[in-house]
């Protein structure tokens, strides 16, 4: 037995980011492996730390006779195999993070489950009597029963807690049914570790098309390939049946699967739809989860007692024995990178992951990030493409670009144009359903003096203040809160104005337009409220509301068969973002809006107001055209010299005084150049973040640019030596982000 244990304390302080050596005292040898937990003396006053032993030595180069002893193992510490550890050490070195911040990442938080009671919703009625009493709910317009029933009828039993969460199924509701023994709320013991109980269903048949997506994966897979697939498929194309199939594929191989999907998209329909398929094998990580269920479903993955785990980026590092396959849907979405430390891409760590377990990836998309199809077409990742939709009657909607200007230089100052208004008064007169897409909540952009012309700014953010209906102003960034002032703060001046619309100003103005519609809004603001996200949307599926206003979380993946109408009410909003890819995200955004529409048997349409009509990203979109959007793209990359065919390096400054910040950004700036200025290095700024004022701290930016991936390694490695100068440094944090 060596020894000997390599320890990493858990501090994330650059100077204690090592290996730490303890001896093991005899009675704890037998439980002193990789990956175990242990308690620690610590410093000249042996402070007692926690620490992970991440490795077992026979020799040191310390002093035996000095070397502390380990204090003791924490018993039930996650066990954790090599290949964690070793995945950590490598998102330490990638992002530039301390290896106790990327262990705390890998691995799940220890935390006690005790043995519980879990509720659940059972019926008491028979099938038809249940049928029966659904009817009389759409009749009257009983939206939660509606939803209620469905969902027995669907499922059988319910657990109370994921119906209340995903279904906005409160106890108010159910206490009347209950009383009239149409339902009942049975308690059922639940060890750690337990799944839920859901009725499985057998595999939907495949066209031609997701079929030969399918057989590609497998029949290498079979090969012994482990390869990186790029499925691009448009807006409705069935890429959900693909990953089930090869999910299903995998399992029979005795293996796991891992599906990642943006925390937006994890909706009711779509977990029912993995639980249907596959039962009580799915886990479900996602952020309502409480640190002791994280780490009951990590328990769960790891003793082989579910074989799939649905959930964002974090579901990444579910510790299954025998991952097979990784999922990452929706990949363009900005979600799978971090922005807190470690800033790690899921798609990378995903890519690395599967190298060493020999898992194969799945990377899907209607609008894959310009990234990922680049490298599909280097031939890094294998592409699959599904180019007609699943369902057989279903079409791509019929899209309208509408030029503002020209609709102002006619006289026409209403916020709709008369062709959307006149499309939307057609949806209204069939009972057909519209969506309205606004990428801005509150009621209006700014407020501004009109005789000063000065804006209401946060006084935490170098950002305008949002005007909210109930007479609040709010910073979006920061919750900064104060109430609309009577006079300008600046001038004195009464004559203060709201400007610029929000989703709220838009519900008010549709209400306006269209009196006898019955209208739903969807914003931050509407679904801060718990269930809120799926009321909205099961209302609204259900034919509770004619018209859906929303900002971008209603265009993610949501499958509405009466939508014929999608109004993209400000195309321009995400067009002219100070960021390189403000075009991709319009593309997108307008991509996944136009697909909502017409996805039933109806044909749909989809009206883009916007002032720049002429936009590739506009006019790409639509044509429902990623291949034409992409070329454009790439070649203003190309001339502007940004990934992905140049490598860049972002380094972000940040600190409470703007004497701080300045000072060490000039510096690093100063020492790069000196250093690395022959290599053929570009170094632009450093120039203000936006917004450069953030929650009381100034924020600059450097921007790196090299064709070569290791140059650019060896200029973050120098700007992370500058930081030891106390000095410059030590009131400014500093973060690096290479892509």
């Amino acid at each position: 037995m060596e020894p000997y244990a390599d320890v990493i304390i858990d501090l994330s302080v650059k100077n204690v980011d090592r290996i730490f050596q303890y001896r093991i005292p005899d009675h704890l040898k037998e439980f002193v492996k990789p990956g175990v937990q242990v308690n620690i003396p610590f410093g000249k006053g042996n402070t007692e730390r926690k620490g992970i032993v991440v490795g077992l030595s026979k020799e040191t180069d310390y002093d035996p006779e000095k070397m502390k002893e380990l204090l003791d193992v924490e018993t039930g510490a996650v066990p954790i195999r090599t290949q964690m550890i070793c995945l950590a050490f490598w998102m330490k070195d990638r992002y530039s993070t301390t290896m106790n911040q990327a262990l705390k990442t890998v691995l799940p938080v220890k935390a006690k489950v005790m043995p519980r009671e879990e509720r659940v919703i059972v019926s008491l009625k028979p099938k038809n009597e249940i049928e029966t009493l659904l009817i009389e709910a759409e009749k009257k317009k009983y939206r939660a029963r509606i939803r209620l029933y469905r969902a027995l009828l669907e499922n059988g039993e319910l657990p109370l807690k994921l119906t209340s969460e995903k279904l906005g199924i409160t106890a108010a509701m159910l206490k009347p049914l209950v009383e009239k023994e149409i339902v009942d709320l049975k308690t059922v013991k639940k060890e750690p570790g337990a799944g839920n109980r859901f009725p499985e269903a057998g595999p939907v048949a495949l066209n031609q098309e997701q079929k030969n997506a399918a057989e590609t994966v497998i029949r290498d897979y079979d090969s012994g390939q482990r390869n990186t697939y790029l499925l691009y498929g448009i807006t409705g194309s069935g890429k959900t049946e693909v990953y089930m199939e090869l999910i299903d594929y995998v399992l029979r191989k005795g293996r796991q699967a891992i599906v990642l999907i943006p925390e937006i998209s994890l909706t009711y329909q779509t977990v029912m739809r993995f639980y249907r398929r596959f039962g009580n094998r799915v886990g479900i990580m996602n952020s309502r989860l409480s640190a002791g269920e994280r780490y009951e479903q990590s328990e769960r993955a790891a003793n082989g007692e579910i074989d799939i785990m649905i959930g964002p980026r974090s579901a990444l590092f579910t510790p299954f024995p025998d991952l097979g396959l990784v999922i990452i849907d929706e990949e363009h979405e900005g979600a799978y990178k971090s922005e807190a430390a470690p800033r790690y891409d899921a798609r990378e760590v995903a890519k690395v992951r599967a190298d060493m377990s020999r898992a194969a990836v799945v990377l899907g998309s209607a609008t894959p990030s310009v990234e990922s199809y680049y490298l599909a077409e280097q031939g890094e990742y294998k592409l699959l493409t599904l180019t007609k939709r699943a369902k057989e009657n279903s079409r791509l909607a019929g899209v309208h670009i509408v030029d503002l200007r020209e609709e102002l230089a006619e006289g026409n100052r209403s916020i709709f144009s008369r062709r959307l208004k006149g499309l939307i008064e057609d949806r209204l007169a069939n009972r057909q359903q519209v969506m309205l897409f606004m990428n801005r909540r509150g009621y209006a952009g700014f407020v501004s003096c009109r005789s000063c012309g000065k804006a209401m700014k946060c006084p935490h953010c170098d950002v305008s203040l949002t005007y909210h209906k109930n007479g609040r102003l709010k910073c979006h960034y920061c919750g900064f809160e104060r109430p609309l002032p009577d006079r300008c703060p600046a001038c004195g001046s009464p004559f203060i104005a709201p400007f610029g619309t929000g989703t709220q100003k838009l519900e008010e103005f549709t209400k306006r337009e269209f009196p006898k519609a019955r209208i739903l809004r969807m914003d931050a603001d509407t679904t801060a409220k718990k269930g809120a996200h799926e009321e909205i949307l099961a209302t609204f599926a259900e034919g509770g509301a004619d018209i859906l206003i929303g900002t971008q979380m209603i265009v993610k993946g949501h499958d509405f068969a009466n939508v014929t109408l999608v109004g993209v009410m400000a195309a321009d909003l995400s067009l002219y973002a100070p960021d390189y890819k403000s075009a991709e995200r319009t593309f997108e955004l307008l991509t996944q809006a136009s697909g909502r529409a017409g996805r039933g048997e109806l044909q749909g349409d989809v009206v883009i107001q916007t002032y720049a009509p002429d936009h590739y990203a506009v006019s790409s979109a639509a044509e429902q055209d990623y291949l034409q959007f992409y070329r454009q793209e790439l070649l203003y990359r190309k001339m502007m010299g940004y990934p992905p065919l140049v490598r860049l390096l972002t380094i972000g400054l940040s600190s409470k005084r703007e004497a701080d910040v300045i000072r060490a950004s000039e510096d690093m700036k100063r020492v790069i150049l000196r250093e690395y200025a022959l290599d053929g290095l570009k170094v632009i700024g450093p120039v203000e973040d936006s917004p450069y004022k953030l929650n009381d701290n100034y924020r600059k930016i450097l921007y790196m640019k090299h064709e070569s991936y290791d140059i650019l390694l060896k200029v973050r490695n120098c700007a992370r030596k500058r930081e030891n100068i106390p000095d410059l440094f030590r009131n400014v944090f500093v973060q690096y982000d290479l892509t």
